[in-house]
C-alpha cells in the first residue's frame, strides 16, 4: 500500500497532477475521493479495496475533466479501468495525456468473481498478478442450452426489470448527450416491466463498448445477469470485427465507422 501512496504523493508534490481520484475509509466505508495538493497528508489514509470498493471512478473522472478541462488527473485502475480508460480515448471522451495510472491488480477471488481475462493494470502500483480467467462458465452455460429454453430465461430475467436506470447511470461507458432509453418514440412510460426493448436497446448500445466491469449487474435491483448478455455481445463484436473492447492501440471502434473512409467523430467534452 505504501508504494502506491508515495507515488500518488509525489505526482502531487511535484505537480504533475491537480487530483488523484482514488479511495478513503469515510465512517467505515470505502468511498471515491479526490486527494489534492492541498490535503496531500490525506494520502496517508488512501486505501486499496478492489473487493470491496465498486465504483465508476472512470465515469467520475469524465465529470472531473469535463469541469477542468486544463487538468491533469491520476485515477487509481484495475484491468477493466484501464479498459474503460482505452475506450474513452478512442471516442474522444478523455485526453490520455492528461490521465496518469495508478494501477492495481484485482485478487485472485475477484478475477474468478469476475470471470476476467485481465484483472491487472498495464501498471500495477498495488497486488501481484493473478491468473486471468479466460472462459466464462456463465456464458457456457447460456450456450449449452436450446434455443428456446435459453430464449424464455432471457425473457423471464427482462420481466424482473424495473426500469430504475440503474445499469445505464453506473456505467463509465454510458456518456452519450441524449440517450435512447429515454426516447418517447423508442421507449413506452408508466409500464412494470418495460417492454423488453429497452434492455435490448442498451445491449445494442453495449456491444463493443462494455469493459465488463460488471458494476451494472451489481447495481441492478432485479439481479438480471447484465454482464453475461454484455459479455455475449462484445464476444459477437470480436467474430465480426476482430475487435477488443479496451485494448490499446486496436484503432476506433467499429461503431465510429461508417463505410470504408468516412468515420463519424463524437465531440470531446
Amino acid at each position: 500500500m505504501e508504494r502506491l501512496r508515495e507515488k500518488v504523493r509525489t505526482l502531487l508534490a511535484e505537480g504533475k497532477v491537480a487530483g488523484y481520484l482514488g479511495y478513503i475509509v469515510k465512517e467505515d466505508h470505502p468511498l471515491p475521493h479526490l486527494f489534492t495538493q492541498d490535503n496531500i497528508a490525506e494520502v496517508d489514509r488512501a486505501i486499496v479495496a478492489p473487493d470491496k470498493a465498486r465504483y465508476p471512478l472512470d465515469k467520475l473522472l469524465q465529470q472531473l475533466a469535463e469541469r477542468y478541462p486544463e487538468g491533469t488527473f491520476a485515477i487509481q485502475a484495475r484491468g477493466c479501468d484501464e479498459r474503460g480508460l482505452n475506450e474513452l480515448y478512442k471516442w474522444g471522451q478523455l485526453d490520455p495525456e492528461k490521465v496518469v495510472l495508478v494501477g492495481v491488480a484485482c485478487t485472485q477471488k475477484q478475477a474468478d468473481y469476475c470471470e476476467c481475462p485481465g484483472p491487472w493494470a498495464s501498471v500495477v502500483d498495488y497486488g501481484e498478478k493473478c491468473a486471468p480467467v479466460l472462459q466464462s462458465r456463465r456464458v457456457e452455460r447460456i450456450d449449452a442450452l436450446a434455443e428456446g429454453n435459453a430464449f424464455q430465461e432471457w425473457l423471464a430475467a427482462f420481466d424482473r426489470c424495473i426500469k430504475c436506470y440503474g445499469c445505464r447511470d453506473v456505467c463509465p461507458m454510458c456518456f452519450c448527450k441524449e440517450c435512447s432509453l429515454e426516447h418517447d418514440d423508442l421507449m413506452s412510460t408508466g409500464h412494470v416491466p418495460p417492454d423488453t426493448i429497452f434492455q435490448l436497446v442498451r445491449a445494442i448500445h453495449m456491444a463493443g463498448r462494455c469493459i465488463d466491469c460488471g458494476l451494472c449487474e451489481e447495481n441492478c435491483p432485479a439481479d438480471i445477469p447484465l454482464r453475461v448478455l454484455y459479455k455475449k455481445a462484445n464476444a459477437l463484436v470480436k467474430d465480426l470485427f476482430d475487435y477488443q473492447v479496451g485494448a490499446p492501440g486496436t484503432g476506433p471502434s467499429p461503431w465510429k465507422v461508417l463505410g470504408d473512409e468516412m468515420t463519424l467523430e463524437t465531440k470531446p467534452l
